[in-house]
């Protein structure tokens, strides 16, 4: 194990070199923990054609359920960005679909989310709105918003998120104009709201919503997890 700068650490698992956080308590709620693998006495046969193993045809474990199938069945190595892996690992077909899926939300959303865009936030039920850029923090925990005051919100402390849409796309269908969350405040068990509508530049701050959409179903499919 060896440490290296920014606060992360290399380690190598029986699936392969991982980079992830000094601190697990600091992990992004995107990541998933590697599953357990399913034990080779209990594998007598691949999970999804049922070839039967031998000296030959050897089992292989899949990186991101951990069942075990044949080499045909779990031969690709993709990406595995929510589990920290540097390479890309073996994983079965079904579980290398949602890897590839997930390639574009880091590759593309993620580096939205974290530019930031600017909103007419209001918080409660105040009738002061103050104009603020939002963004996600560098270890994808909070959102931080700035204008003339400044606070945060915790990810994993948001109870719903709805995005709010307006008809002027230019297919004529609807479009990401704003956000309205309810989370706890850190050291409350108070609900508040937040309300957050494009300022100015609305195409960045579509686009920033539309990739908050998207980090939103992958935080719950990791809290379900």
């Amino acid at each position: 194990m060896s440490s290296v700068p920014d606060g992360k650490k290399l380690i190598r698992s029986p699936s392969g070199l991982r980079m992830v956080p000094e601190n697990g308590a600091f992990s992004s709620p995107f990541s998933l923990d590697e599953p357990q693998w399913v034990p080779d006495k209990e594998c007598a046969r691949c999970m999804q054609c049922d070839t039967k193993f031998d000296f030959i045809r050897r089992k292989h474990h899949c990186r991101r359920c951990g069942r075990c199938f044949c080499d045909k069945c779990c031969s690709k190595k993709v990406a595995l960005q929510r589990m920290c892996f540097v390479d890309p690992v073996r994983q079965c077909a079904e579980c290398s679909l949602v890897s590839q899926k997930e390639m574009e939300f880091y590759d593309k959303q993620l580096k939205a989310l974290l530019g930031g865009g600017t909103f007419v936030v209001t918080l409660g039920t105040s009738d002061k709105a103050e104009t603020m850029t939002c963004r996600l923090s560098n270890n994808h925990r909070y959102l931080f918003l700035d204008g003339e005051s400044h606070f945060e919100v915790e990810l994993s402390r948001i109870s719903s998120m709805q995005i709010l849409t307006d008809g002027t796309s230019p297919g004529g269908g609807s479009r990401a104009s704003g956000m309205l969350l309810h989370y706890k405040p850190m050291g409350s068990e108070d609900v508040q709201q937040l309300r957050m509508e494009a300022a100015d530049d609305k195409k960045v701050a579509s686009l920033w919503l539309a990739a908050m959409h998207k980090a939103a179903k992958l935080l719950y499919e990791a809290r379900d997890q």
